[in-house]
């Protein structure tokens, strides 16, 4: 058996042809590392809210907080019940069932790129379709808004290749009305996430060829600068936010 030194190695892997998906992601063999690195960050920050209760109110997220600190938009999307067991095991369970698919077939940096802004559109969800009463004071957190953005994601991909959409179809339905029938369930995120992701995954997919680096740029930066657009007018017209002049 001959020795390879590690440089040699390297060279090889770099001069090797890039295998391409039908949506244009590179194809990268092993673990889906996008994905169990999304895992990681939610059990990390969960075992911190478990250690260090002020955690989750330092992250969480409501449209009341998010206007005056930004961040929480996302950071939320990393935050769990620390009550609830279920809540993280359900999301990352979900989110290992259809991660590695989508961050195989579009790629690692489409795929990240679709969680975040996922994970940004179910919070803008809970801006844009909850009234600006109690619930804007009411702290949400939790994966689902981008959860939910995969689900989108996995229809529209499976749509775009051929593939049956029933199973997804009725998974989808079966997950949103859980969202209505259950307390303390944010629905309106699930509802943002999920229109996000769907929309997001159509720039992606239907892209020509030719532009698909293109649209992989402007798609995600165009999605929420009109969700922005659209939460400055529920902002502007809510009553609990006071913008010094």
């Amino acid at each position: 058996m001959g020795i390879h030194c590690v440089d040699c190695v390297a060279e090889a892997a770099r001069a090797a042809p890039t295998t391409r998906t039908a949506l244009g992601g590179v194809r990268h063999d092993g673990r889906p590392v996008v994905t169990l690195t999304l895992i990681g960050l939610c059990v990390a920050s969960f075992v911190l809210q478990l250690v260090d209760p002020s955690w989750t109110g330092r992250w969480l997220f409501s449209p009341i907080l998010g206007v005056y600190e930004p961040w929480r938009f996302l950071t939320a999307a990393f935050l769990h019940s620390p009550g609830q067991l279920l809540h993280i095991l359900f999301n990352m369970a979900a989110l290992w069932f259809v991660g590695p698919t989508l961050e195989n077939t579009l790629g690692r940096v489409r795929f990240v790129t679709l969680y975040l802004v996922a994970a940004f559109g179910g919070s803008a969800g809970s801006v844009l379709l909850a009234s600006a009463t109690d619930s804007w004071t009411t702290g949400s957190v939790g994966a689902s808004g981008a959860v939910f953005g995969l689900f989108g994601a996995i229809l529209v991909v499976s749509k775009r290749l051929g593939g049956d959409v029933r199973g997804i179809l009725v998974l989808i339905g079966i997950n949103l009305a859980l969202g209505f029938v259950m307390a303390n369930i944010a629905w309106q995120a699930h509802v943002g996430g999920l229109l996000t992701g769907a929309l997001l995954t159509a720039a992606y997919a239907y892209a020509p060829t030719a532009r698909r680096r293109l649209v992989a740029v402007v798609a995600p930066v165009a999605l929420v600068a009109l969700y922005l657009a659209a939460m400055s007018f529920a902002y502007d017209a809510s009553p609990f936010v006071f913008v010094a002049g």
